[in-house]
């Protein structure tokens, strides 16, 4: 499926504000792609799909979640803001014919990250994060350092959403706090 054809579908899906999200997370993924050497493609249709399930309701994310295959936990469901990317995985296949298996990892974990993150899934988990729209405290800063170092910024984007879920009262999904000690051993040379 081409990028226009994904374009038209998806501004059936989201809404407008959600919909101008996704095209800056996509011009922010080529433009790390086209930094760090990632398939800009690949990065080009992952920065534009990854909140294609945001704007369903609880029961159809909570359905699409469970069909992706990937395991739903605890947390995702009581806290259902995380499951718009394995649903998203799952609806990438189902309405764009996206098979491509680094593509749907990316929108299925650009919202908790995981151990041994792909080049692909660090740039989605970011570009998601320093797209234009974005207004947050830090953001000017995440998005320079994002050109300086892929891994030092996901480990800030993943401080910035930990901060932010703890002041909301919220829950720390598991899978973040495991990718980001990964990314600072790495960093300091005691990880792999």
């Amino acid at each position: 499926m081409n990028i226009d054809a994904i374009k038209a579908k998806l501004k059936d899906l989201l809404d407008e504000q959600r919909f101008l999200h996704s095209l800056g997370t996509m011009e922010y993924a080529i433009l790390l792609a086209q930094r760090f050497g990632e398939d800009i493609q690949k990065a080009m249709v992952a920065g534009l799909v990854h909140d294609c399930a945001k704007c369903l309701d609880r029961e159809e994310l909570l359905n699409c979640a469970f069909k992706s295959g990937i395991v739903i936990d605890n947390i995702m469901i009581n806290q259902p803001e995380l499951l718009h990317g394995p649903a998203g995985s799952y609806l990438a296949k189902q309405l764009f014919k996206i098979y491509d298996v680094e593509i749907l990892n990316a929108i299925a974990y650009h919202t908790t990250g995981r151990e041994n993150m792909t080049k692909l899934e660090k740039i989605i988990y970011v570009a998601d994060l320093i797209e234009p729209s974005r207004k947050f405290k830090s953001v000017e800063i995440l998005r320079e350092k994002s050109f300086e170092n892929l891994d030092r910024a996901v480990v800030m984007a993943m401080d910035n959403t930990i901060k932010y879920v703890i002041e909301k009262g919220g829950l720390i999904h598991p899978s973040t706090i495991f990718a980001r000690n990964q990314l600072i051993l790495k960093e300091s040379g005691e990880g792999n």
